[in-house]
């Protein structure tokens, strides 16, 4: 494991219990220490054009470290450990209430309460169908992160509702890309302004980029991903709103967006 391990982290060999299908890259769910983990090993990364550098696994201990620094508990302790196919990311399992539908597709022209219009579509019989996700605090946090690490890969399915109404985020290998990559389905406040409590968050983690955060992330990606990470934050700060898809031939909206 990573010598610096996050408070109370489960420590011990590593043992499988199945492997998670469908995935684009091998994931495993396991035990370690007693405790239910996600292990996804190096050895089992697919190769992407357009992340040639670094693996995914530290991106996702990197997007873990930045989470931690905004101080909104968004994605679960992730380190770099080892396993039975080799290094890799472990991260703490969280159980989800299925029950609950931060991100949804529902009838077109049906915007549940409390909830956010995305885009409108057609489902696999061709019937309209919209995509919205939920107005909360919670969410918009998690849409500020992505921003912040250039996620190319929110899907509805990598939005976990826990019972209290805590949402985290999982999947975080597609990110700290140094081109403009942001594609998620939490587009659902463009240009509004980002509260006072989100702007602590975001200087709470340009403090921290500026020191320790900054060292962490440096032994993870590459210099000038850092750099960027740092710009994209100063940007946010600077314009104070969410901000829209950029006026490119790139999707913006992961598929599919579950």
């Amino acid at each position: 494991m990573t010598p610096d391990l996050p408070e109370g982290f489960p420590t011990g060999e590593l043992t499988l219990h199945g492997r998670v299908l469908p995935a684009s890259n091998a994931t495993f769910v396991g035990e370690l220490g007693g405790v239910r983990v996600v292990y996804k090993p190096v050895a089992g990364e697919r190769p992407l054009w357009d992340f040639p550098d670094h693996t995914l696994a530290a991106r996702e201990v990197a997007s873990y470290a930045v989470s931690e620094a905004l101080g909104w508990d968004i994605v679960p302790p992730t380190v770099l450990g080892d396993g039975p196919h080799g290094p890799g990311m472990v991260q703490l399992w969280r159980e989800e209430d299925e029950e609950q539908a931060p991100v949804d597709i529902v009838a077109e022209g049906e915007l549940p309460d409390g909830y956010r219009h995305v885009f409108d579509g057609l489902d696999a019989h061709d019937q309209p169908v919209a995509l919205v996700h939920e107005d909360t605090p919670a969410l918009r946090r998690m849409a500020l992160l992505d921003v912040v690490v250039n996620n190319a890969d929110r899907k509805g399915g990598h939005v976990l509702p826990m019972p209290d109404g805590h949402r985290h985020g999982v999947d975080h290998g597609l990110t700290f890309h140094l081109e403009h990559k942001l594609r998620t389905v939490l587009w659902g406040w463009v240009g509004e302004p980002i509260t006072d409590d989100e702007a602590s968050g975001l200087r709470r983690l340009a403090a921290a980029l500026a020191g320790p955060l900054g060292v962490t992330l440096s032994d993870l990606l590459a210099e000038a991903e850092v750099a960027m990470t740092v710009s994209r934050v100063e940007r946010l700060l600077a314009r104070g709103e969410f901000p829209g898809p950029a006026t490119s031939s790139y999707p913006v909206i992961p598929w599919p967006p579950f």
